[in-house]
């Protein structure tokens, strides 16, 4: 088939880890010629995953970038991690791309693994298809395999091979598009044969089938069956490459990307029925050109790198264009990326992706162009679940710290870091403790900051049962004037959720009225800490009485005869303790939802509610609320509850009181001495 070649196209390879995304890549690199030898993600010899995070764990930990040249066709490749820990990190680039080709593994209880890669494709608008990977390894049927798919995708799935089997094993694949049989040859490619006539008869019912798929979207296609007539092999071949780029069809192929197989066919699959640019452009809004940024990197020694798609105009270095706020910025050196390596270039043109050094004024999911800049594209990302206190283990680099996880947050949108003035902590958080425990290697790598970290604390409150009325006394003499504060305050609770209310009911002046307000700061002084050790709310506070001396009566000394009164009344006004508690919302494929639920009674949770998932099959929400205690290791658990499918959302809902054993541990724990 004839390529369409109207500038780069771009294919993100997305799909659970494990499935085989960047072992393609290479298959695809050395089946193109692109490279003399295909590389090895477990021999540590592959383009991508080539940072040292990646090697050590023998996964993605972030995009790699790749290009390469098939039949004068260009193309780039854009690897996303499979682990939801990085999704973040390829949402941008999926966006990007003009086709996403899906990758699943052959045993249908781990293909279901790619379900929320399928959907947010659907959610986004776009095009994809399927490759089967490790087809030398099934055991199961094709057919079994689609029919297990099919509920994921809202678009009809469509099979373009049907295998040719040697026993139990697959030897082979007849087109059914183009009703030619290839049998595999491993390190070759496949050679072409005749169908075999056993598969006569299958082959044109499947063939029929994929016909009347293609048929429900074209009339034309569509009245030449009902006349029985045999349409013309391009007009398919058109049909396909059309419904495939509006997201009408989903296209599955197979193959094993570590023997080879299949892989050539795949490139001539891709050549015919990838989308031109403008396809995507249109999709970003785009369809003015512009430079769509959708990575940004501050390793390496090159500094800053922005990984952008072009399109539209060529663009050259030194190149002016307006920013998504309206600014001008220059465009420094491109560079065309091959995993780690770069090269320079002396322009960029239509679809090429390339990275842009020195450019600044705007981030991931930002475009720069020369007249009207596309919207951002309000790409969905992970949840940050996953908290950790950090601490530099030398002093001296607090300030390296904060410039580290600024560059760090800039180029991963699913990080965040925030210092906790209530407790005192730096806190990072991000999407699961494999996505943290990257991050702080990488902190470590690149910039040589090393820190301790623990579980974040929690935020324990105190309030009190009954109401007291004490006296609050500060008397000091010592040389000169002297410091004199005499109040007497009410003290009771407040409903839930009131914070603090401070009045006065002063008669006769015996508290002077400049000095009320240092009264109500001594009482905010005192419960900063309570006789619990923790900040105490919904209190309220009258000033009802004291009395002052002429001469040694000051702000400072009712503010300290304020905390002195209502720190004497906090402890006698039954104190006790308050947990954070959190409602939880879990999102599990419908066969792990009985162990999701048990999970969640073992951390002490209250269940609101249970159903079906909105518009996915199988799925389940369930609502909860879970005592922030009880929430260390939850994303974890649902992780092996699940196949790593499950993800919740929390957010703090209300402060509960916590008594018996469990609060005396808490209180005894803050009141150990450091």
């Amino acid at each position: 088939m004839p390529g369409r070649a109207a500038g780069t196209r771009t294919i993100a390879l997305v799909g659970p880890g494990g499935a085989g995304k960047t072992s393609l890549a290479e298959a695809l690199l050395f089946a193109s010629g692109t490279v003399s030898r295909q590389g090895s993600v477990a021999d540590g010899t592959s383009v991508g995953d080539a940072s040292p995070e990646a090697r050590a764990r023998g996964g993605s930990t972030e995009l790699n970038l790749m290009h390469l040249d098939y039949l004068d066709d260009r193309y780039a490749l854009i690897d996303a991690p499979g682990s939801v820990g990085f999704a973040a990190d390829g949402a941008l680039g999926m966006a990007a791309a003009d086709l996403a080709l899906v990758v699943v593994d052959p045993d249908p209880d781990r293909a279901l693994l790619a379900e929320p890669s399928l959907r947010q494709l659907e959610a986004l608008g776009i095009p994809h298809m399927i490759f089967v990977n490790k087809i030398d390894q099934a055991r199961g049927s094709i057919q079994n395999l689609l029919e297990s798919l099919q509920p994921m995708s809202a678009s009809p799935l469509i099979a373009r091979w049907i295998p040719i089997r040697n026993g139990e094993k697959i030897a082979g694949f007849v087109d059914i598009a183009l009703e030619r049989a290839y049998y595999y040859r491993p390190g070759q490619p496949s050679e072409q044969k005749d169908i075999p006539p056993e598969l006569a008869d299958r082959e044109a019912l499947e063939r029929a089938h994929m016909l009347e798929q293609l048929a429900d979207h074209d009339d034309v296609l569509l009245e030449q069956l009902l006349m029985d007539e045999i349409p013309d092999r391009q007009a398919v071949f058109a049909d396909l490459a059309k419904e495939t780029g509006q997201a009408q069809i989903v296209p599955v192929l197979f193959g094993s990307a570590q023997n080879g197989f299949g892989v050539r066919r795949l490139l001539k699959a891709l050549r015919h029925e990838v989308p031109e640019p403008a396809a995507a452009a249109a999709r970003l809004g785009a369809e003015d050109g512009c430079a769509f940024v959708f990575k940004v990197s501050n390793s390496g020694t090159m500094g800053r790198l922005t990984f952008a798609r072009i399109f539209g105009d060529k663009l050259k270095e030194g190149a002016e264009l307006k920013g998504p706020d309206g600014a001008t910025v220059r465009v420094g050196t491109l560079f065309a990326v091959q995993g780690e390596k770069t090269t320079k270039l002396s322009e960029a043109r239509e679809g090429d992706v390339v990275a842009i050094a020195k450019l600044e004024g705007v981030g991931a999911g930002g475009s720069l162009a020369a007249g009207k800049v596309p919207p951002t594209p309000q790409i969905p990302l992970p949840t940050r679940n996953y908290a950790l206190a950090i601490a530099t283990r030398d002093r001296k680099d607090d300030v390296r710290l904060s410039t580290a996880l600024h560059k760090l947050t800039e180029e991963d949108r699913a990080l965040e870091w925030e210092q906790d003035e209530a407790l005192h902590e730096t806190r990072l958080k991000g999407v699961n403790d494999e996505h943290l425990k990257v991050t702080l290697e990488r902190l470590k790598r690149r910039y040589g900051v090393a820190v301790d970290s623990r579980p974040p604390a929690v935020g324990y409150k105190e309030s009190i049962r009954k109401a007291v009325t004490q006296r609050g006394r500060h008397k000091k003499q010592s040389g000169g004037h002297g410091q004199f504060g005499d109040v007497v305050l009410e003290v009771k609770p407040l409903p839930r959720g009131q914070g603090f209310r401070f009045e006065e009911r002063i008669t006769g002046g015996v508290v002077p009225k400049q000095w009320i307000p240092a009264v109500e700061a001594g009482a905010r002084d005192a419960m900063a800490k309570g006789p619990l050790g923790f900040p105490v709310v919904d209190v309220a506070v009258t000033l009802v009485d004291g009395s002052y001396h002429s001469v040694d009566s000051s702000e400072i000394a009712f503010r300290t005869a304020g905390r002195i009164g209502m720190a004497e009344a906090l402890a006698a006004a039954a104190p006790h303790l308050l947990e954070p508690v959190m409602k939880v919302t879990v999102l599990a494929p419908g066969t792990a939802t009985s162990r999701v639920t048990s999970a969640i009674a073992s951390r002490r949770g209250q269940m609101l509610g249970m159903g079906p998932r909105e518009g996915w099959s199988r799925w389940d929400q369930i609502e909860a609320l879970v005592p922030e205690a009880e929430m260390q290791g939850f994303d974890a658990e649902l992780r092996s509850l699940s196949q790593g499918l499950a993800t919740y959302t929390a957010e703090f809902d209300h402060l509960a009181e916590l008594n018996g054993t469990l609060a005396e541990k808490v209180v005894q724990r803050e009141l150990e001495p450091a």
